[in-house]
């Protein structure tokens, strides 16, 4: 297959029209209030040249006029605007307003395509076919999010075939970070016209690898800058978890959820049982931990999640062929970074439910493999689904 871009970067040269701002609501009317103001976007604050490559804007809009704003630094995400129940789009991403703020940002995940390897290797090595790997340990002893330079840090290339769909493209050269073999990776975005927001990957290598993508963006549905997540309804379709050590690293056991603070699987709020005391919980001060899905099915995928924001009334249900689901509850949230209206990345202003194969997994025979051979192709797709 051929993942080289043929087309020139598609520069979108305009600026986003800003919605207007929004009226206070009653208190019972389970709308968004006007905390939370969507800006506009200017092409131009997204324009750099980065490793020699060009970095640009790129916008999808369906026909309920949401719309999906990404960059090619990093295949990121930078907004998600959502209609709610009186048609008012609410900005459900958080992000920043340019290339350089994304650049300098202490929080270098927010919205990215990230690979090689979503989450967790425990002390940044593994053994594959006889032979071992060391990688770059950025987050403690441990290696998170492809290390030192994942894929959130690297230009990629970039075909627009129409206003709905996106297509980044990249090679990952053999020992990149560490990891073997020439690994060619596509992610394709795709925004429908139900309100859907569709993640396809698909990968191939000329060297036995490992692999894990997802994409790592950090969702307030009550609107970016609207406060705190903990009121947020949460359900997730998944009676077992993954406990970690204190690094928050699976320890290879898997345990109900019922019963302890992780049961998730009625609607509840995210706060309700957050401070609890209680192990796990402290390791991450606070959720950032990996559900092991109930393969319930639907949309002929397995529905993951269903998040509800309490202000707005937008409802975001998740469907993956993924075996796992990592929840955080943006726990290392610092107010160091300042988002595109403004606000300040506070503490557990944003969450993140990441579609992936389980943290560690090449270090744990027990888990779903993540290795991919020369002769096969890794595709995995996820939707993230929105709804009033």
């Amino acid at each position: 297959m051929n993942f080289k871009s043929t087309l020139p970067l598609i520069l979108i040269i305009a600026s986003l029209t800003a919605c207007n701002s929004q009226k206070k609501n009653s208190p019972d009317d389970g709308l968004a209030n006007d905390s939370s103001k969507n800006v506009t976007l200017v092409a131009d604050s997204f324009k750099n040249v980065i490793d020699g490559k060009q970095t640009a804007l790129y916008i999808l809009k369906n026909s309920n006029n949401a719309e999906a704003k990404f960059t090619n630094y990093g295949a990121r995400l930078i907004s998600l605007l959502i209609p709610n129940a009186k048609g008012q789009l609410i900005d459900v991403v958080v992000g920043f307003n340019s290339v350089n703020a994304y650049q300098k940002s202490t929080e270098p995940y927010f919205g990215a395509t990230i690979g090689r390897y979503g989450n967790r290797i425990a002390k940044g090595k593994f053994n594959l076919d006889g032979k071992a790997y060391s990688l770059y340990a950025n987050n403690g002893l441990n290696t998170l999010h492809g290390g030192k330079k994942g894929f959130q840090y690297v230009v990629w290339d970039v075909k627009q075939p129409n206003n709905q769909i996106i297509e980044f493209t990249y090679l990952s050269k053999d020992m990149e970070e560490g990891f073997p073999g020439n690994l060619k990776v596509k992610v394709t975005y795709t925004l429908t016209d139900n309100d859907e927001l569709k993640m396809d990957y698909q990968a191939s290598t000329d060297k036995t690898t490992v692999v894990n993508l997802t994409n790592h963006a950090f969702f307030n549905l009550n609107g970016e800058g609207s406060g705190t997540i903990l009121n947020h309804s949460l359900q997730i379709y998944a009676e077992n978890y993954l406990p970690v050590d204190s690094g928050l690293i699976p320890t290879g056991k898997i345990e109900k959820v019922i019963g302890t603070p992780f049961d998730f699987t009625k609607p509840t709020t995210i706060g309700a049982r957050i401070n609890d005391k209680n192990e796990q919980l402290s390791y991450g001060k606070g959720y950032d931990h990996n559900y092991i899905l109930n393969k319930t099915k639907a949309l002929n995928m397995f529905h993951a999640a269903t998040v509800k924001g309490d202000k707005s009334g937008i409802v975001m249900d998740i469907y993956t062929v993924e075996p796992g689901l990592q929840f955080y509850s943006g726990n290392f949230m610092q107010s160091n970074n300042t988002f595109k209206n403004g606000a300040k990345d506070d503490f557990r202003t944003a969450f993140c439910l990441e579609t992936q194969h389980f943290p560690d997994s090449p270090n744990q025979l027990n888990f779903p493999t993540t290795t991919l051979k020369p002769e096969e192709i890794y595709k995995t797709s996820s939707i993230y689904k929105f709804s009033n």
